[in-house]
């Protein structure tokens, strides 16, 4: 019963034509894009599917593609990207104007006027945009820069024969404390107890936090 009353819904107007994948996939790709992401699952049709049973709602469609993500063998895990070699359609930096590889705007909204177009109600065919070819630049990421300035730390050493992770399967839980955030906790709390007036409020607060832990730095799993 309730199944018909949404598929009802869901359809609309008989007298309209019904909209397909293919039009979901290629003309509300942002939606699609944020499906697949937020979903975990990289296909452009389910994403599509999922839009179009939950009508347009995309946390619905969200919760869709990750039940049946949830059906799915895992057999494998992809290798990192290096993106500094990648040909990009957009990329912006707010830390550096002049990054190496440039600033690409791309498609974008943030530099439109956000005025609604009355002639997309009038299927409006849009001319073919500007082309040229790819930038054979190089596009390092700024996080790259700043490690070779010492400005930001190493990431550490992989293990190549550890598994990968999968917070879908394997959810973290917090706090993950240890000896180095309890550190870094330590040093603030000097920095911001400046006189001995604030120094009762300050031990109470220190020993409310959780106690540092001998074991290296790592991400506590839930069993």
């Amino acid at each position: 019963m309730y199944v018909a009353l949404l598929a009802h819904e869901r359809r609309g107007d008989r007298d309209v034509p019904e909209i397909s994948l293919d039009q979901i996939s290629g003309q509300l790709s942002l939606g699609v894009d944020r499906v697949m992401t937020e979903g975990s699952l990289y296909d452009r049709e389910l994403a599509a599917l999922a839009i179009k049973q939950a009508r347009g709602d995309m946390i619905e469609a969200i919760f869709l593609l990750r039940a049946f993500r949830a059906t799915l063998p895992r057999f494998g895990a992809t290798e990192p990207v290096d993106t500094g070699r990648m040909q990009v359609r957009r990329r912006i930096s707010s830390t550096f104007k002049d990054i190496p590889g440039g600033q690409v705007l791309g498609p974008t909204f943030d530099y439109t006027h956000r005025l609604l177009d009355s002639q997309l109600a009038e299927g409006l065919v849009p001319e073919p945009p500007a082309t040229a070819e790819a930038s054979p630049a190089t596009m390092p990421r700024v996080t790259d820069i700043l490690g070779r300035d010492g400005l930001i730390e190493p990431s550490p050493e992989a293990d190549a024969d550890a598994l990968v992770g999968d917070l879908t399967r394997e959810p973290l839980s917090f706090p993950a404390l240890c000896w180095r955030s309890a550190i870094r906790r330590s040093a603030a709390m000097a920095a911001i107890i400046p006189s001995p007036a604030k120094s009762a409020s300050a031990r109470s607060r220190w020993n409310s936090w959780p106690k540092m832990s001998a074991s290296p730095c790592r991400s506590v799993r839930s069993p």
